[in-house]
């Protein structure tokens, strides 16, 4: 007999930190037991008692295809056939390099490696290189990954736990960092003033994703493009998370802002651990084998990653119009939420931004309440209020129903005290 959710997580909390290898997946913020996901297709996954749910977490919003995709499934199994890993360029890696590089026109050169924080964390030490200056700026509650300088105010999981700044962080490490209120050009004059000369780069989201979700300021981010010009600062554009999210290419140059770099992740690995940054030639030439900023990794451009990257983009760029129809049934699932705890007069804020939305109730044991409800009927959204849910292509006109009907079921549990 296979083992149920509950005896697996009690098995994992033997072995694994919390019974995790991520935070927020520990359900800390919402209590009780964790979700153990066994497998998914489409837009649906099943736990280890073979429950199903509607998936709005879609591995953090990786899964954009949605789940287990035959065209995807089928280019690993002849990949994973020719080996692993070699440690070597491959034709894949060059393919799908040309592909992004396509995609988001500034582009010349790319680095890949292995997760999202390795991207910002290879930007930010190229941009130091790069201007021979140490400061960065990042905004508070955006979170660009786990180095020990960007931890700092933020967001995400750090929010979740209520955790301002990690500990085993020394003050020395975080003392290049200026963490700015997002908006606030005042205060960004300030500093540029103060420390113009000092600064290497400023980090930014052109949506935020990890303190809910934050929508795009464009008139800030032109501001942004134009302040790092005047001094001399690069401007470096995160989109792990918004990076072929919206459409076929970068958000930032949808908006009209062209940074200077550019970090990607998530959605380019089609689901399997990676991260890339680009930018001009000029810049990336400054990287070791060419230059003396040095990076490396072993896995970094692994074909079996490359593949599912590829493969997931080429199938992006058939379906450019299911972009706007999973930002149409996005929008509708918003609708769907503040209509009905306005009817229940719950206070419920909504944020949302294309095929992303997060949830942030005045009492957060109305969350619990709520989130909890949602899962006994087969919906996961993401266990924290700070964390963004997503849409993927694989979600229909009939899920987003079914997920009205749980919604209004749920928010008439709070109501009931």
């Amino acid at each position: 007999m296979s083992e149920n959710n509950k005896e697996l997580f009690r098995k994992a909390k033997h072995y694994l930190v919390g019974g995790v290898s991520s935070p927020v997946r520990a359900f800390n913020y919402v209590g009780g037991s964790p979700l153990l996901i066994k497998k998914g297709k489409g837009a649906k996954i099943y736990d280890y008692n073979n429950k199903k749910y509607i998936d709005y977490v879609l591995s953090w919003g990786s899964a954009i295809l949605g789940h287990s995709h035959p065209g995807v499934r089928v280019s690993l199994k002849k990949t994973i056939g020719l080996g692993l890993s070699f440690g070597t360029t491959s034709g894949l890696e060059i393919e799908l390099a040309k592909t992004i590089k396509d995609a988001i026109p500034f582009i010349e050169r790319i680095r890949f490696v292995n997760s999202g924080t390795e991207a910002v964390m290879g930007a930010v030490r190229l941009a130091r290189g790069y201007t021979g200056r140490d400061t960065i700026i990042k905004f508070a509650h955006s979170y660009h990954g786990h180095a020990d300088y960007l931890l700092s105010k933020a967001g995400s999981g750090l929010a979740t736990l209520n955790i301002p700044q990690s500990q085993g962080v020394p003050l020395d490490f975080i003392k290049h960092t200026i963490v700015a209120p997002y908006g606030d050009e005042k205060y960004l004059d300030s500093i540029f003033k103060k420390y113009g000369k000092q600064i290497a780069a400023v980090l930014f989201e052109p949506v935020g994703a990890n303190f809910g979700v934050v929508s795009a300021d464009t008139h800030f981010l032109k501001y942004l493009r134009q302040i790092t010009k005047k001094y001399g600062a690069l401007l470096i554009a995160d989109e792990v998370v918004t990076g072929f999210r919206f459409h076929f290419g970068a958000l930032s140059s949808k908006f009209g802002i062209t940074p200077d770099l550019i970090c990607l992740g998530k959605i380019i690995g089609g689901g399997l651990p990676v991260g890339a940054y680009a930018g001009p030639s000029k810049i990336m030439n400054h990287l070791a084998p060419l230059g003396d900023v040095y990076q490396a990794s072993t896995f970094s451009g692994n074909p079996v990653v490359m593949q599912a990257g590829l493969s997931t983009l080429k199938e992006l760029k058939k379906s450019r119009e299911d972009y706007n129809r999973i930002e149409n049934l996005a929008g509708h699932l918003r609708y769907i939420l503040e209509k009905e705890a306005g009817a229940l007069k719950i206070p419920l804020k909504v944020n949302g931004f294309g095929s992303m939305f997060s949830l942030k109730f005045k009492e957060k044991e109305d969350f619990k309440k709520f989130y909890k409800e949602l899962l006994r009927q087969g919906v996961y959204f993401a266990p924290s209020e700070y964390e963004a849910n997503f849409l993927s292509f694989a979600h229909t006109k009939d899920d987003i129903a079914e997920t009205a009907k749980a919604i209004k079921s749920a928010l008439g549990k709070i109501r009931v005290r």
